[in-house]
């Protein structure tokens, strides 16, 4: 029998010689070169008693740069937001129990989204575990659900071969969340790790190569149509493949309307572009959509938020849909032509089989004409500060290649309606999860990786008092986020569901006024509060020249029913007809009065 001591003192044994694999090294260095051995650069943790021998380890050996967040939500959203930026495997770390615990909420928020992070926890001792030991979890357990993967590593001699594992499938088919759970006296056991090591995991093999024969039948389906439209998602960005919908579109003349994961993939300023679909998306994309004879569907899930009434989408149209992920296909609607496998090939694929549509011009007229009918707007108002153009004019000041963040709520939907992106990964948004508290974190983490560029993050008040203590995170790290909070004293999304939709009933929505400028001061933090309209374009000019974190606190009034409300919206399983285009008018009575519709 193996007592404890034993087992914490005793070398691993391997099959290959000593001398050929170095010297015996603690669990936690091996972890740590194994971190290095991937690439990565950065990770977000937080210290605990079951992940400090991995702190001393990235400590003694300082080639990845630690962040310190001030809570661990805030480290795997941060973590989140370096992956979306830049495209690689983000990196978080936590202790057990309660540590590991408040990691979830970013760890969800990663599978949601296909956000491709690593998140290491540390775990009581093997030789304790299921004894209910101070601060004990099971991690794996309540995680379960919530990632593509999940480790416990219970051997030195696993933790290379584990870790590059985790990123190979954090990073390949369908991108997602993986965690690998570490007991405490695996990271202080020595041994001998051979890091010569290759991914072979039969059971995982994704599918990346589309089938030739349904992109040629596909391809017959797009030449034949008269009305097509592309409905775009983040599978476009996740995948790379920008690029090759850029040429598509360029070759097809086809236009374009993207998911909120998908803004950036197609330029949202081209003239085939539709910006984005959805409840609160431009009313020409939802048109377009329901009136196209032929749907191609890339990188997308067909989510609620897009669909509306299920029986009632794109009815009349044919369906072609591309995705990585067979569990999608079909899931929601039912497709005509699927295609399953990497979108990028597939899109490299159908550019060889297609030709130019010059049947579709009175189609594409038909488009812009609706493009002109309902622009995306707003109308100012007298003397007080209307959000919406506080959102158009940093569109204007920041630079091209300005990363924007957002919290979750109305200034999230104000920012995906009125920033233009025509590129991918400048956009950070918790879009399947929604999740409060996202944006200053996740603007963090994109601020780590690109510390020379623009990093922007525009929130509510309500979503960033949720990971306020981050401003010290920027103030410590010297991380220059700037940070501009639509500021109406209420969480104005569910306080325009109540006025829409509970006879304004106040369900606890009003959460009081709050100077955060006088709280990022406390921080150490340049910030100042603004009221009058006039005093907007000057203070966001202030704010980018400063070289460091900023707090812009914007103050105005919730407005029932005006400029309070985010519109255009279309109720939650309601049809495109039903669309609220203002406070008292939907589509269907606006088109009824224009005699263009009989029900």
């Amino acid at each position: 029998m193996t007592t404890k001591k034993s087992a914490e003192k005793k070398l691993v044994s391997i099959k290959k010689s000593p001398k050929s694999l170095g010297k015996p090294m603690k669990g936690r260095d091996i972890l740590v070169k194994a971190l290095v051995n991937e690439g990565v650069k950065v990770i977000f943790g937080y210290p605990g008693g079951a992940s400090m021998e991995i702190h001393q380890g990235l400590t003694l050996a300082p080639k990845i740069r630690m962040v310190l967040p001030r809570h661990e939500q805030g480290g795997s959203f941060a973590a989140g937001g370096y992956a979306r930026a830049t495209g690689e495997v983000g990196g978080c770390l936590a202790t057990s129990g309660p540590g590991a615990t408040n990691l979830i909420t970013g760890i969800i928020d990663a599978k949601m989204d296909s956000i491709p992070i690593i998140a290491i926890t540390g775990q009581v001792p093997s030789t304790v575990l299921g004894s209910d030991a101070f601060q004990e979890t099971d991690i794996m357990g309540a995680t379960f659900p919530l990632v593509k993967h999940s480790y416990m590593i219970q051997n030195v001699a696993e933790i290379p071969r584990i870790i590059h594992e985790a990123f190979h499938i954090a990073r390949t088919g369908r991108p997602g969340p993986v965690l690998v759970d570490v007991p405490k006296n695996i990271q202080q056991q020595e041994g001998i790790a051979d890091f010569d090591v290759s991914f072979d995991v039969p059971s995982y093999r994704p599918n990346l190569k589309p089938s030739i024969l349904q992109c040629k039948k596909a391809a017959h389906t797009i030449q034949t149509a008269k009305r097509p439209i592309i409905y775009a998602g983040g599978g476009i960005i996740s995948s790379g493949a920008s690029a090759e919908l850029r040429a598509f579109v360029k070759k097809t003349g086809i236009p374009v309307t993207t998911t909120v994961m998908g803004l950036g993939a197609y330029p949202s300023t081209d003239p085939l572009s539709l910006r984005m679909l959805g409840m609160h998306g431009a009313v020409y994309a939802n048109i377009a959509m329901n009136h196209a004879d032929l749907v191609i569907a890339m990188g997308v899930r067909f989510d609620d938020r897009v669909t509306g009434k299920l029986a009632e989408f794109c009815k009349n149209a044919q369906i072609i849909h591309i995705d990585i992920d067979p569990t999608e296909i079909n899931k929601n609607i039912v497709v005509d032509i699927p295609i399953q496998g990497d979108v990028r090939l597939a899109l490299k694929i159908l550019h060889d089989f297609v030709e130019p549509k010059k049947e579709i011009k009175p189609w594409i007229k038909q488009v812009q004409g609706w493009k002109k009918e309902f622009p995306l707007e707003f109308k100012l108002k007298k003397g007080e500060i209307v959000p919406q153009a506080v959102v158009s004019e940093i569109n204007k000041l920041a630079d091209d290649n300005a990363i924007f963040s957002v919290g979750v709520g109305q200034h999230q939907m104000w920012a995906a309606q009125f920033l233009d992106f025509d590129k991918p990964n400048n956009w950070l948004c918790s879009s399947g999860l929604g999740a409060m508290g996202y944006g200053l974190p996740a603007a963090m983490g994109a601020q780590v990786a690109f510390p020379d560029r623009q990093v922007i993050n525009i929130e509510g008040d309500g979503s960033f008092l949720m990971n306020i203590q981050e401003l010290q995170t920027l103030k410590i790290e010297n991380i220059p986020v700037k940070n501009i909070i639509l500021n109406n004293a209420h969480l104005g999304m569910v306080a325009q569901w109540e006025d829409r939709f509970y006879k304004s009933i106040r369900g606890h929505t009003f959460i009081g006024d709050a100077n955060f400028a006088e709280v990022a001061h406390a921080f150490g933090i340049k910030s100042e509060t603004i009221y009058n309209p006039k005093d907007v374009v000057p203070a966001l000019k202030r704010m980018l020249k400063h070289k460091g974190p900023y707090v812009l606190d914007v103050k105005y009034p919730y407005n029932d029913k005006s400029h309070g409300h985010v519109m255009p919206m279309i109720p939650t399983n309601h049809t495109y007809l039903d669309t609220c285009l203002d406070a008292n008018t939907s589509l269907r009575d606006y088109w009824k009065k224009k005699g263009l519709l009989k029900e």
